[in-house]
Order: C-alpha cells, then sequence, then structure tokens
C-alpha cells in the first residue's frame, strides 16, 4: 500500500498537480484499500475536519492578514528606515540592515515569503546602487527571511504546535535565540563580504535623524509589544494576539498613518482569504493522510528500516533534521510538518525529547529547505517579485545555507540556544 500511495503522489507532483491533490488522493487510497471500498469514506471527511478543528489554528489567517495590512501600508517601511539609520553607515550596513529588517518584519509577520517581499522590494535596488553583487543581495534575502520563521509569531511553529499538541507559546519564545543568533552570522558574513568585495560605506546618519527615524518606528513597534508582551504577560493566549495585531494594524494604517482606506482593505482581506483556503485545504489533507499513513503503521515501518529506535537523542535529531530539511526542498513547508510530524512524534516520546526542542530545530529545518535550491518556495518568491532567473537567485545562497546548517548543528548539540528563554519563562 505504501508504494502505490506514495507511487500515486510523485507523478501527480511530476504532472504539476497542486500538493493538496497529491494529499487527498494518497489519503483516498490509503482509505480504499484499508478498509476495503468506499464505505469509510465518511472516517476520511472527519479526519480532515478533526485537522482543522484546533482553534489555536485561527492565528494563521489572522497573522497573514496583519501582515498583509502592514506590507501594503507604512509600517514595513517605517521599520526598515529605523535599521538603516544605525546600521548603514558600517562596513556591509546595507546587507546587516536587510538581515536586520528581515527579523524585525518576521517578528510581526511570522511569514518567510511575506518578509522577502516587503522587505527586498525596497532595499534591493539600494543595495544594487551600493555595489553589492546581486546574487548576493537575492541570497541574503531568500535566506535572511527564513529568521521570520523563528522568530514569533512564527505560522510554521502554530502548525507544529497543533499537529504535536505541543505549547505554542513556549515554542514562539523557544525560536528567538536561534532567529538572533542566525542574525549575528549573517550579519558577520555580510561585513565580511563588504570588506572582501570593497563595497563602499553610505555617509554616517546625523543623530536627529535617527531619533526621526526611531520616532516614526514607534507605532510599528507596538507589534512585537503585542505579540511577546501580551502572550508572556499573561494578557493573551497566541491566538488572542493574534486577532490584536490585526487590530492594532488596522488602526495604523487607516487611522494613524492613513494609508488603507476601505477599499483597500476589502481586497487586503480577499487575498488572505485566498491564501487562508489553500492552508487550511492542505492542513486537512495533510490531517487526513497522516492519520492513513499512521493507522497503516507505515510510519513504524520506515523508522525500524534506519534503525532509529536504536538511536539516542542526538541521532534521533540528525535525522529528524535531514528529513525535514530534504523534504522542504521539495515540498511546502505546511506539507512537510503535517506529514513528518506524526512520524516522528513515537520515537520522540520514546526517548525522551523536549518537544519544543525538537519543534524548534524542525521549524529552523523547513525554513532553511524554504530558501534551498531545487524547489525551496522562498526561492520561486523571490524569482517572481524580483523578475530574476532561477540560476542568478540561488547563486549565492550556498554560505548561508552553511551557516543555517551550523546553526541547525548548534541547537543539536548545545539546546538551550533554543531552551533557555523557555525555562526563564515558563519553570
Amino acid at each position: 500500500m505504501a508504494v502505490a500511495i506514495f507511487s500515486t503522489m510523485i507523478v501527480l507532483l511530476l504532472f504539476g498537480f497542486p500538493m493538496m491533490i497529491p494529499l487527498i488522493i494518497g489519503a483516498f487510497i490509503g482509505f480504499y484499500t484499508l478498509f476495503g471500498g468506499l464505505g469509510q469514506l465518511e472516517t476520511m471527511v472527519q479526519q480532515m475536519m478533526a485537522g482543522i478543528r484546533p482553534a489555536s489554528l485561527i492565528a494563521v489567517p489572522m497573522f497573514i492578514f496583519a501582515a498583509d495590512i502592514m506590507t501594503r501600508g507604512q509600517s514595513a517601511g517605517r521599520l526598515i528606515d529605523m535599521v538603516m539609520s544605525f546600521v548603514g553607515h558600517l562596513r556591509g550596513g546595507l546587507a546587516i540592515s536587510t538581515a536586520a529588517a528581515c527579523t524585525m518584519f518576521g517578528a510581526v509577520s511570522g511569514s518567510t515569503q511575506a518578509t522577502v517581499v516587503a522587505v527586498g522590494s525596497p532595499l534591493r535596488p539600494r543595495m544594487l546602487k551600493a555595489g553589492y553583487n546581486d546574487s548576493f543581495v537575492l541570497a541574503l534575502i531568500v535566506n535572511s527571511s527564513d529568521i521570520a520563521f523563528l522568530i514569533p509569531p512564527s505560522i510554521g511553529m502554530i502548525i507544529y504546535g497543533v499537529v504535536s499538541n505541543t505549547s505554542i507559546s513556549e515554542l514562539f519564545i523557544a525560536g528567538v535565540g536561534p532567529g538572533l543568533l542566525i542574525l549575528l552570522l549573517f550579519s558577520i558574513y555580510s561585513w565580511i563580504y563588504a570588506v572582501r568585495n570593497k563595497v563602499p560605506t553610505e555617509e554616517k546618519v546625523p543623530w536627529g535623524q535617527r531619533l526621526t527615524a526611531m520616532r516614526k518606528a514607534l507605532w510599528p513597534l507596538g507589534f512585537p509589544v503585542i505579540i511577546i508582551g501580551g502572550i508572556y504577560g499573561g494578557i493573551f493566549s497566541p491566538t488572542e494576539a493574534a486577532a490584536a495585531c490585526v487590530l492594532y494594524a488596522v488602526f495604523l494604517e487607516m487611522v494613524v498613518f492613513r494609508e488603507l482606506d476601505l477599499r483597500g482593505l476589502y481586497n487586503t482581506a480577499k487575498s488572505t482569504g485566498l491564501i487562508t483556503a489553500v492552508v487550511f485545504i492542505l492542513i486537512a489533507a495533510g490531517a487526513a493522510f497522516s492519520w492513513v499513513i499512521s493507522f497503516a503503521q507505515i510510519p513504524h515501518q520506515i523508522l525500524s528500516g534506519i534503525g532509529i529506535d536504536q538511536m539516542g537523542q542526538i541521532g534521533v535529531l540528525v535525522v529528524i533534521s535531514i528529513a525535514f530539511f530534504i523534504g522542504c526542498m521539495f515540498v511546502d513547508p505546511i506539507v512537510v510538518i503535517l506529514i513528518l510530524v506524526p512520524i516522528f512524534a513515537p520515537v520522540v516520546e520514546n526517548v525522551g525529547l523536549d518537544p519544543v526542542l525538537v519543534g524548534t530545530i524542525i521549524t529552523l529545518q523547513v525554513a532553511i529547505g524554504s530558501a534551498t535550491p531545487p524547489f525551496g518556495c522562498d526561492i520561486f518568491t523571490a524569482i517572481a517579485v524580483f523578475k530574476r532567473p532561477y540560476i542568478e537567485v540561488v547563486r549565492g545562497t550556498p554560505p548561508f545555507i552553511v551557516i543555517l546548517l551550523g546553526v541547525s548543528a548548534a541547537l543539536i548539540f548545545f539546546p538551550q540556544i533554543a531552551l533557555f528563554l523557555r525555562d526563564l519563562a515558563f519553570r
């Protein structure tokens, strides 16, 4: 049965069907084979509905909507200007500003693809004008957007938390340490690149202009205060924080900045609705597919074949990292989380791994895979947004991938990078 399911899914993908179709067909084949006919299709529908029933998933469209509103308004631009005013004059300052801006926008959007669009669109022309090579610029933008998947509110962590029944609040704060470590390492590499390629620096911004940029960015900086302060101050749940973010984004862009009118808000809501529909269909199909492969004990057969039962905690984490990294090189991150998390869940529990640490490592691997050739989804977002050929977008990625994989290894051997803040807040 496993061969029939996965062969069919691969064929459908090769014919260009969107991922939701192979998932649904794979689940259908599984139900038909397991129960000998169509009599149990009701159970398949029930599993699909169960997959989208958790209340925590409401946070996903809310954060997508808030990010859409900010991208169309002034919030993203004001955050970028503030970062630029402080580090733009340093050697490699524009590149460091880009990485920092991706981190800050990630802290209010949780979406890698939204970060590519919001930060890359205004900063790429400035970096090219300053003398940076385009392949470096594109690689920096695509890979710095990975930080958005780690810094709260990470949509990937929300999906993982729902699938694995892990605290989303703990996952959010565990992602802060690795996210800041990646920003630091990207900044160091950007400085080295600028020195080696003799990239000229920009003029230092006077303190008066810095204070002005900070004052303009005060309103957008309210987003991380709402998300992080609200959740860990006991005011909001993650879902309520997402709703508060939408309300705050609407208030900023329609009342304070007056950048968005009712028609613009309606068009933004339609765009968010379309994205949300796709995400929730994927989640529903993934839930049914995961139930089928679990019921058929396919995960146990696969993992037994590689001897994972005899591995220790580090060996299990290495296998998980490799599986998610490779999976996201070819398939949408949400789909990979939905399929692979239930497969590894029994092993994670058996060896006594902290599910928050596992979730942080999985989220990082998913983010890396999203920016890695051949089919990382952020690569194709960059191709669409910047209208550059595939080979040019991926040419500069290897150094960034090496850095990200190094952070993954550090998390495996030094888990307190992720767990220190979690333990401080919750233990």
